[in-house]
């Protein structure tokens, strides 16, 4: 199976949402997935709870730290911009020591076959 790479291109919470579900079922399939969280998109690492964790909760539907860690429990690999982590102040000491750091050139360099999605 052919791995999919997922570029998350701002900090909206559901577009984020969205591309770790596409990257867990990927998983779940067998294959390798990959999220590269772009710029801005970095922000959604903090935690916490982020808006629409309310409306998932009452439909049943885990918030988005729960869906982030079930995504990385299946092997999905996770990609901190690393200018991203400046503008969101963020040190990447901080960070589930499952989520790398790197750039957009280095990401294309690794990208082989995989199908390239932006979200």
């Amino acid at each position: 199976m052919r791995g999919l790479t997922i570029i998350v291109a701002d900090a909206a919470p559901e577009r984020f949402r969205t591309a770790l579900s596409i990257a867990a079922a990927q998983a779940a399939l067998g294959g390798g997935a990959r999220l590269f969280l772009q710029g801005a998109a970095v922000a959604l690492l903090r935690g916490g709870e982020v808006p629409g964790d309310a409306a998932h909760a009452a439909a049943g539907l885990p918030a988005l730290a729960l869906l982030l860690e079930e995504a990385l429990a299946l092997g999905v690999t996770l990609v901190a911009c690393q200018s991203g982590l400046h503008l969101a102040g963020l040190d990447a000491a901080s960070l589930d020591p499952r989520i790398e750091q790197g750039g957009l050139v280095s990401l294309l360099q690794g990208l082989g076959d995989d199908r390239l999605l932006c979200a």
